[in-house]
């Protein structure tokens, strides 16, 4: 009967032992989600003009944005060299990207 309450005892302090190093973990993973970087600031979100695929400053339609310019110096190549979009940074400091259709597809603070 000793045993079987000693074996128990153990399993439930492994078991918290594991419940609160998964805690640990889950706390520092939200805490590199910081505001500046969460989609649901404003100065991040798509709905900000800023960042808006119709604002002309971020338009596949501005030349230089323009896959057609070689001389654009805002182009995103690939490793093989091929242009896969562009990026534009708005006046709050977040830096968007859009691939060469003018589709937003990212951005990074």
């Amino acid at each position: 009967m000793k045993d079987w309450i000693m074996g128990l005892i153990a399993g439930l302090l492994v078991s918290v032992a594991i419940l609160s190093f998964m805690a640990l973990i889950a706390t520092k993973a939200c805490a590199q989600t910081s505001w500046e970087n969460n989609p649901l600031n404003y100065k991040n979100s798509p709905y900000n003009f800023d960042n808006s695929q119709y604002n002309y400053k971020n338009s596949q339609y501005n030349w230089e944005n323009s896959p057609y310019n070689l001389d654009s110096k805002n182009g995103i190549y690939n490793n093989e060299g091929n242009r896969i979009g562009y990026e534009v940074r708005n006046s709050q400091g977040t830096r968007n990207i859009y691939d060469n259709n003018g589709n937003r597809v990212g951005y990074q603070r």
